[in-house]
């Protein structure tokens, strides 16, 4: 795990992520660490004794497969926590997408955050509920339009998405080929749907017809 301390970096707002409690903003949070792009955070198999919180930059969280295929469970971007575990290992790998401050958050032995912590968790459960509903029921055209929905929702509604991770990135998340996934942002440039301005920033240009298609 390579990270760099920072001690000063401010925590951008993020609408669609509950409030960190009060209790968990004074001696349990450790101090902002750097990483690189593509550089770990936590490792499958590594002993869970934290939660963490992105402060800015980007964070996927992944499974390699038995055949050595990686499978995207997530992403967690600025404002978002991740790292919750049922008990005391974690089951997927954490990295960051592109250089990413994040900050850990540990408990005493003993202490009872429970309360605190549920509205959090229930929330990504909630995400991840709505990640198997997308790759179960839906083709490449509709989960396309359902993660970049997802993604402009959770950038506050604005219309210009950024998306810090790449094609592929998007194809092992969504189950699609790195192709697949290029054909369809080209099919929706096409369409008029959204506009691409660059490979990590999409304008969505008909909200209602990309909502449409999620569903």
């Amino acid at each position: 795990m390579h990270a760099y301390t920072a001690s000063r970096i401010s925590l951008p707002s993020h609408s669609a992520q509950p409030s960190l409690p009060v209790a968990l903003d004074s001696e349990t949070q450790q101090p902002v660490s750097f990483f690189p792009a593509g550089s770990e955070i936590y490792a499958q198999g590594e002993k869970a004794g934290a939660f963490y919180q992105v402060e800015f930059g980007a964070v996927r969280i992944y499974r390699l497969l038995a055949d050595g295929r990686r499978q995207i469970s997530a992403f967690h971007l600025a404002g978002e926590t991740f790292g919750f575990e049922g008990d005391t290992t974690h089951h997927f790998f954490a990295e960051a997408i592109n250089a990413t401050g994040v900050r850990a958050f540990r408990f005493s032995a003993g202490a009872d955050m429970s309360h605190q912590l549920l509205p959090l968790a229930l929330k990504g459960l909630t995400r991840a509920q709505e990640h198997l509903l997308v790759l179960g029921r839906q083709n490449a055209i509709e989960r396309v339009a359902a993660f970049l929905v997802d993604m402009m929702e959770r950038q506050g509604g604005l219309r210009q998405v950024e998306l810090p991770m790449s094609r592929m990135d998007i194809g092992d998340y969504l189950g699609l080929t790195i192709e697949t996934v290029s054909r369809v942002f080209t099919r929706l440039k096409d369409k008029g749907v959204i506009r691409l301005l660059n490979l990590r920033s999409v304008e969505i240009l008909k909200q209602d017809v990309l909502q449409t298609m999620g569903v």
